[in-house]
C-alpha cells in the first residue's frame, strides 16, 4: 500500500517532539539534530582515500555544525534530502547522506550512491572541459569566432562572438529562447539558434545564458565528430573511471536516481529535468549530466591536481596544467568575475559562502546541486540534492553557502 506523503506541518511537529524528548534525555545536540534525518547507507569511496578531518588540519568539532543546518532545511521543506562530500589534500574527510530522496508516493532514504541530475553543473564539468580539451589539442582557439565554424550563425551581428564570450556568458545572446524552438529536433533547434538576435553588445555584458552552452555543444560535435555525451565520456569520464557519470543513465543507475518532478504523470528519475535538454534527447551543453558524489569527487580532485588524478599509484592526465590554469583564472565581466565555464564571484555565487579564497571556482545547478573547488585551500565541496522534488519548490543555494562557510572555517592550518 502506498503511504501518504508527510506534510510540512507534520515534519515540523515531529522535529519539535524529537527535540523536546532529546532534551529531557540529555541527548547531545548533534544526535538531536540528526533525529529528523533518516539514517542512510554509506557507500565507501573507492577511488579517494578516507581520512579524519584532523589528519588534514580540519576540526571535526566545527563540522558537526553542518547537521543542524541540514535538519532545518529538511524540516522546512527546502529539500527532501542531500549528500555532502568534503575533500582536502586528496582525501575525503566528510561524506554523509541526509533525509530522503523520495517523499511522495513512496519514502526512499537518501544514500551516498544516489544518482543526481546535475543540471547546470553540466556547463563546466562537461561542455567547458570538452572545449578546453579541444583548445589544448589545437582544434580551436578561445579567440576564434563561432561563425568561423558555423557560417550560418552569423546573422544579426553574431559573427563577432568568440568562444571565450560564450564561456564567460558575454555573448549577448538571450538567456533562453522559446522551448518551442527545440521541439522539432536538434537540427531545427540549431537553425533557430542561428536566427536569434542579440540582446546585448557582444563581449560587454554578463548575461547567464543556456544558449551559450547549447551552442558550444554543437561546436564540440562539429570538431570532434562525436556528440558532447560521447566526447566527454571518451576524454574525461572514462579515463577517470567515472562509471556513474554521463547522459541518459542506464536502468541500474536510474533505480538509484533521485526523482525530481513529474512529467506526463511519471516521476523524472534518471530523466533530465531541464525541458530543453529533454527535447534534445537528453543530451545538451547546458544540462543533462547525471552523476554521483563519488564520481564528482574524482573530477574535483582532478581539477585540484591541475588536470591529473592519481589512484593506486597510477596517474591519469585529462588536462594539461596550463589548460586548467586558463580555465579557472579569474576573468572580469560586467557584474563580477567568472572562469571559463565556472563561477568565481558573481550574482550567482550565493552558494559559495564567504570564506573561500579568491582562487576558488564552482557552479550550481537548478535541481539543487553545488560544486566548489579551492586550489589555495586544496579543498573541494560537493552538495547534491533534488530540491525540486516533489513540486518544484525549495531552495538550497544560501544554505549550501552557509555549510561551505562551516567547512572552510574548520580548517586550522596556515592556509587560513
Amino acid at each position: 500500500m502506498t503511504r501518504q506523503p508527510i506534510t510540512l506541518r507534520q515534519r515540523q511537529a515531529n522535529l519539535i517532539i524529537v527535540l523536546i524528548l532529546s532534551a529531557i534525555l540529555s541527548v547531545p545536540l548533534i544526535q538531536r539534530a540528526q533525529a529528523e534525518i533518516p539514517p542512510a547507507t554509506t557507500v565507501a569511496m573507492t577511488r579517494l582515500p578516507r581520512a579524519t578531518p584532523e589528519s588534514v588540519s580540519m576540526r571535526s568539532q566545527r563540522l558537526v555544525d553542518v547537521e543542524p543546518l541540514i535538519a532545518q532545511g529538511i524540516s522546512t521543506g527546502q529539500f527532501p534530502g542531500a549528500v555532502i562530500c568534503v575533500g582536502r589534500h586528496g582525501k575525503v574527510v566528510y561524506l554523509r547522506a541526509f533525509g530522503e530522496r523520495q517523499v511522495v508516493d513512496d519514502h526512499v532514504p537518501m544514500t551516498t550512491d544516489t544518482v543526481f541530475d546535475m543540471a547546470s553543473i553540466t556547463k563546466p564539468v562537461v561542455t567547458a572541459t570538452c572545449i578546453m580539451k579541444l583548445v589544448e589539442t589545437n582544434h580551436l582557439r578561445l579567440t576564434d569566432k563561432l561563425a568561423e565554424y558555423f557560417p550560418e550563425f552569423s546573422p544579426h551581428g553574431k559573427d563577432s562572438i568568440m568562444i571565450q564570450d560564450l564561456l564567460l556568458h558575454q555573448s549577448g545572446l538571450i538567456p533562453d529562447n522559446a522551448l518551442s524552438d527545440y521541439l522539432d529536433g536538434p537540427e531545427k533547434a540549431w537553425e533557430r539558434i542561428c536566427n536569434l538576435k542579440l540582446i546585448a553588445p557582444v563581449g560587454k555584458t554578463f548575461k547567464y545564458s543556456d544558449v551559450n552552452f547549447i551552442a558550444l555543444a554543437y561546436l564540440v560535435e562539429k570538431l570532434s565528430g562525436k556528440s558532447v555525451a560521447e566526447f566527454s565520456h571518451d576524454e574525461i569520464f572514462a579515463p577517470l573511471g567515472m562509471q556513474e557519470t554521463g547522459y541518459n543513465p542506464n536502468a541500474e543507475l536510474r533505480q538509484r536516481a533521485a526523482p525530481t518532478e513529474k512529467r506526463d504523470g511519471q516521476w523524472m528519475r534518471g530523466q533530465v529535468h531541464d525541458p530543453r535538454a529533454f527535447a534534445l534527447g537528453g543530451v545538451a551543453g547546458h544540462a543533462g549530466l547525471f552523476s554521483t558524489v563519488e564520481d564528482m569527487a574524482v573530477y574535483a580532485q582532478m581539477m585540484l591536481g591541475r588536470g591529473s588524478f592519481e589512484f593506486n599509484g597510477t596517474h591519469t592526465r585529462v588536462l594539461a596544467p596550463e589548460t586548467v590554469q586558463t580555465m579557472t583564472s579569474s576573468y572580469s565581466v560586467s557584474s563580477g568575475r567568472r572562469g571559463l565555464g565556472w563561477d568565481i564571484q558573481s550574482p550567482y555565487s550565493s552558494n559559495r559562502g564567504n570564506e573561500l579564497s579568491t582562487r576558488a571556482f564552482g557552479h550550481g545547478g537548478f535541481t539543487g546541486t553545488v560544486l566548489w573547488i579551492d586550489p589555495d585551500l586544496d579543498l573541494f565541496f560537493i552538495f547534491l540534492s533534488n530540491r525540486v522534488h516533489p513540486n518544484g519548490q525549495g531552495n538550497v543555494n544560501r544554505l549550501a553557502g552557509q555549510i561551505l562557510d562551516i567547512v572552510a572555517t574548520s580548517i586550522s592550518d596556515e592556509s587560513r
